[in-house]
């Protein structure tokens, strides 16, 4: 299965020197006040988190290009890379629909070239293309193990790779994956081995390029969902039903904001979730992302439930 937008959990595990496990970094008071002109390029940016991203962006007046697969309307899913880019105009951005497979290397050149090209530079990559399938080890083809580690793990890694010679030459370059926490305990890989080690694969590229890429001033970070999320997504995990007990996906979208308008030399190697985000900036009230007012919240994959406490 195909998901340009699955994601969602807790858990912070901080990799850079200077960051507070509990809360994450504080507000930079040389941090951007907006993503106005800068470049955001998003994968999997047609429905879900990353369209929330990119509509979150395109509000500070910024370039959004929609990456992702999407060119025609699909019976089940909605929204298409070109529905995404008119939604983001309409919201004060600037927008590019590509269509791209992040399984291509070289659709992934051609397209960062394309948006260097359209809006003079790359600011921000959101790696947020992703695709899931849950089952054991003896469910799970071949294919399917094959889609999700060349979408998660090789297609975060390759995006990023085509990213780093245009944001090395941005003032405050940010890479971003929704990706979890880091966390190797057998109830995360027990269900799902082969999703676990895709959705992992796009977080160790958080660990390792953060320190690689310190001395460059790009950040790289992660964020992840302490609920479920409102998304095509949930149809793998329990559709509607499911649906009743998730946050919207701008939530993610509000968070993955605060985070790129931080100073990237200050901000980096961070396993950030969504609500520590908004917490650090004062946003406790979180009552406006329950997707039904009221209903009490699950925790997503590779999350523990805030013990004794029930998330509404």
């Amino acid at each position: 299965m195909w998901f340009g937008s699955f994601e969602g959990t807790r858990g912070l595990a901080p990799a850079a020197a200077g960051v507070d496990a509990a809360s994450g970094p504080e507000p930079e008071a040389d941090a951007m006040a907006t993503l106005q002109g800068k470049t955001v390029f998003i994968t999997g940016a047609s429905r879900g988190i990353g369209k929330a991203i990119g509509l979150a962006a395109a509000r500070d007046g910024a370039n959004v290009v929609v990456a992702a697969k999407s060119k025609v309307p699909h019976p089940k899913l909605p929204g298409t890379i070109y529905s995404a880019a008119e939604e983001i105009e309409k919201a004060g951005g600037k927008a590019l629909p590509l269509f791209v497979d992040i399984r291509d290397d070289a659709q992934i050149q051609t397209a960062m070239q394309a948006a260097v090209e359209r809006f003079g530079g790359l600011d921000v990559l959101v790696n947020n293309a992703s695709a899931i399938f849950l089952a054991g080890t003896v469910d799970t083809p071949a294919k399917r193990w094959d889609l999700m580690h060349g979408v998660n793990a090789r297609g975060t890694f390759l995006c990023s790779q085509a990213a780093i010679p245009h944001l090395a030459r941005s003032k405050n370059p940010h890479i971003l994956n929704l990706s979890p926490p880091l966390e190797m305990r057998a109830k995360w890989f027990a269900p799902h081995v082969a999703y676990t080690m895709a959705k992992y694969g796009m977080s160790m590229c958080v660990l390792g390029m953060a320190e690689e890429l310190r001395d460059q001033g790009i950040a790289v970070n992660a964020l992840w969902p302490r609920t479920v999320i409102a998304t095509s997504a949930l149809n793998v995990l329990g559709g509607d039903a499911l649906a009743q007990h998730a946050r919207t996906p701008e939530i993610v979208a509000d968070a993955a904001r605060l985070i790129l308008l931080r100073e990237s030399r200050k901000c980096t190697g961070n396993f950030f979730i969504d609500d520590e985000v908004l917490a650090a900036e004062g946003v406790t009230d979180l009552s406006r992302y329950a997707a039904v007012p009221g209903n009490e919240l699950f925790p997503d994959l590779f999350v523990d439930p805030p013990a004794g406490q029930r998330m509404k």
